[in-house]
């Protein structure tokens, strides 16, 4: 029988220490479907047991009669059972062919498996604090946020973008184009640097990878479809780039697998209630840069924590005041055991997302059949493990610059860091 997302083995062997961690998240759906499941792997059982004793038969009868005949008895009861068995294994066959369809459905509803250290907690307003970089500037004025700044400037037009394309789209103009590859370029030669690999991931995907890297709820809240077709825009690299190796085996000499993706990303979400959607925060459409590594399972808790080091390097090369946010159980999405989030002040004196970090342990490649072998040759050894990381949400990062180092006099200087990228060191309106 197919596994995907948990291990239907390690459903089968703890079933109560799986539901007491999917209580952990507050979501009585997920317990809902998690119960649902346990009844549907039994009728799963109990059908494979029946059909596995319908063939015994089968094999008992088909000996009886080669026994009669032997001995030159009647054998006309035995051939009618003989021909009334297989039918009797198609009809049980044709129902644990949709029990497992239906026992696929829900394991790839049912979240990953909480770590330890993931604090307990309702909703975003319960996440935990780790550490913070930096200070709030000081700037003598009454600080204005983002789209202010950047209206001033003429580098944005959001009344054209929505006319043409609607709420949630802009035109980004002049120096901030500028400053958006600027920082493209910047997180790129940085974790280059560092030893990951550049990737232009297809910017389009199909449903079956997709279903691998996401939940199912997706689907209608955050992806757009192409109509007509089977593909799905990307709402972030890190989905084509996890789906890179489906129902690959990678060599374990081969690993990690270090990459950094850059595409731009496409997303329903805006405007999302009780959510901040104000400018460049929350759109469509913008670029990112991502990090992505495949792993040996006992190895991913020390990449989580690289993939944090690397954004966090770049966010104080940029000299953005930043905190760092462990998320709890209530807050935290289906893939991921653990996540941080960095959040970056903004001219309200408030902190919000950046980007994030998630340790996805062996929930994305066992959906996605991506495993590993101690050599070539062997047969696999078990399923990879799957970390991604935000490096740079340009827009969001953009945000923090325009709002931490704006002037006075409407003007925004550039990070010493981007610079040599931008070939200026101040945002100001041109002639």
């Amino acid at each position: 029988m197919a596994t995907e997302m948990l291990d239907i083995k390690l459903v089968r062997k703890d079933p109560k220490a799986i539901r007491a961690n999917l209580e952990k998240r507050n979501d009585a759906e997920k317990l809902r479907m998690f119960d649902e499941l346990l009844s549907v792997d039994q009728e799963w059982r109990r059908l494979t047991t029946q059909i596995n004793e319908l063939r015994r038969r089968r094999n008992e009868v088909s000996a009886e009669i080669s026994r009669l005949k032997r001995e030159g008895k009647d054998v006309a009861e035995k051939l009618r059972e003989a021909e009334r068995i297989p039918e009797e294994i198609r009809i049980f066959e044709a129902k644990v062919s949709a029990v497992e369809e239906k026992e696929r459905s829900l394991l790839l509803r049912i979240p990953n498996l909480l770590h330890e250290s993931v604090p307990y907690g309702k909703d975003e307003t319960e996440n935990v604090e780790a550490r913070r970089w930096g200070a709030p500037p000081k700037f003598g004025f009454e600080p204005r946020n983002h789209l202010d700044i950047a209206l001033g400037l003429d580098v944005i037009d959001d009344e054209r973008a929505a006319r043409v394309s609607g709420t949630g789209f802009y035109y980004i103009k002049g120096d901030l184009v500028i400053l958006d590859l600027a920082l493209i370029r910047f997180a790129v030669d940085f974790l280059r640097g560092r030893g990951y690999q550049l990737v232009e991931p297809p910017f389009m995907i199909r449903r079956k990878p997709y279903e691998g890297v996401t939940d199912l709820a997706d689907f209608e809240n955050v992806m757009y479809k192409v109509e007509n077709e089977d593909l799905y825009l990307v709402a972030t690299s890190e989905h084509p780039m996890a789906s890179m190796f489906m129902n690959e085996t990678l060599d374990k000499k081969d690993l990690p697998v270090k990459l950094v993706g850059v595409s731009p990303c496409f997303r329903k979400e805006i405007g999302a209630r009780g959510k901040y959607a104000r400018g460049l925060f929350r759109m469509h459409q913008f670029n990112k840069v991502e990090q992505f590594i495949f792993c040996l399972p006992e190895d991913s808790w020390r990449f989580h924590e690289e993939l944090q080091k690397n954004s966090e390097d770049m966010y104080q090369a940029l000299g953005l005041h930043y905190r760092v946010m462990n998320v709890c159980t209530g807050d935290i999405g289906s893939i991921a055991a653990k996540k941080y989030d960095i959040e970056v002040w903004m001219a309200d004196d408030q902190f919000r997302e950046a980007g994030s970090n998630s340790n996805c342990t062996d929930y994305q490649a066992r959906r996605l059949n991506i495993k590993y072998r101690e050599m070539e040759g062997k047969p696999p050894a078990g399923f990879v493990h799957t970390l991604n990381n935000t490096a740079i949400a340009t827009s969001r990062t953009m945000v923090a610059v325009l709002e931490q180092y704006q002037r006075k006099d409407g003007s925004v200087a550039v990070p010493e860091a981007l610079t040599k990228y931008t070939g200026f060191e101040l945002l100001q309106k041109r002639a």
